[in-house]
């Protein structure tokens, strides 16, 4: 998969250059922080560069603004930011294409291997992040078709939520789909869970164990 979007994309050296008038101290060091403290996720180049969109911009000039004109913390401002990407709703293919950084041939890819749905034309907001997790991995040499695993398990998972809220939606009460809606949403963070520590377990096994730290990015 291609991770070089055929799009409206700059470097972070332009992006220091359009929002420089706005924000005299902006300089790298502070846009990677920023990415550390993840109030921000540019998409990476297949070398890994940094690559911006025009979602990413705003995003940033939004932060810029907040801690200039507001005297907001950071925490209060990812906060802010993350409750209205929580409430942003669907995406329409664009938007999604601007937000994680890809081309429509590498969505389209996506969309085959069953690693990013849509319901009609419109995803969901949680397609961003699994979109820039997929580039990610992209620049350890993972493949979307070494990805059909994760598909095949997402499928099993949902079909063991599915079972257990079964008998709460044959109660045909009132507010019986809201309480299985939220029953299934408790229980699929719990499998996510137990899910990222029987990797960390099995990795230990494997003689992997530790988590090493993250390196500076360009």
């Amino acid at each position: 998969m291609s991770a070089e979007p055929a799009r409206a994309y700059v470097g972070i050296g332009e992006v220091i250059a359009q929002l420089r008038a706005e924000f005299p101290d902006i300089s790298v060091s502070k846009i990677r922080f920023l990415e550390a403290e993840g109030l921000i996720q540019p998409a990476r180049s297949p070398s890994g560069y940094r690559r911006f969109g025009p979602a990413d911009v705003d995003r940033l000039r939004y932060i810029l603004t907040a801690q200039r004109d507001r005297y907001l913390p950071l925490r209060v401002i990812k906060d802010q930011l993350d409750a209205d990407q929580a409430r942003s709703g669907p995406l329409t293919r664009s938007e999604l294409l601007d937000a994680a950084g890809i081309d429509e041939r590498s969505l389209a890819e996506l969309e085959e291997f069953g690693l990013v749905l849509r319901s009609g034309r419109q995803y969901p907001p949680e397609a961003v992040e699994a979109v820039r997790a997929i580039i990610a991995l992209g620049r350890y040499g993972v493949q979307a078709r070494h990805l059909r695993v994760l598909r095949a398990s997402a499928d099993r998972e949902t079909a063991l939520i599915e079972q257990v809220v079964a008998p709460i939606l044959r109660q045909r009460s009132p507010g019986a789909r809201d309480r299985a809606a939220e029953s299934a949403r408790d229980i699929a963070s719990l499998v996510r869970t137990v899910h990222a520590a029987l990797i960390e377990m099995t990795l230990a096994d494997a003689g992997f164990a530790g988590r090493e730290p993250g390196g500076n990015g360009r």
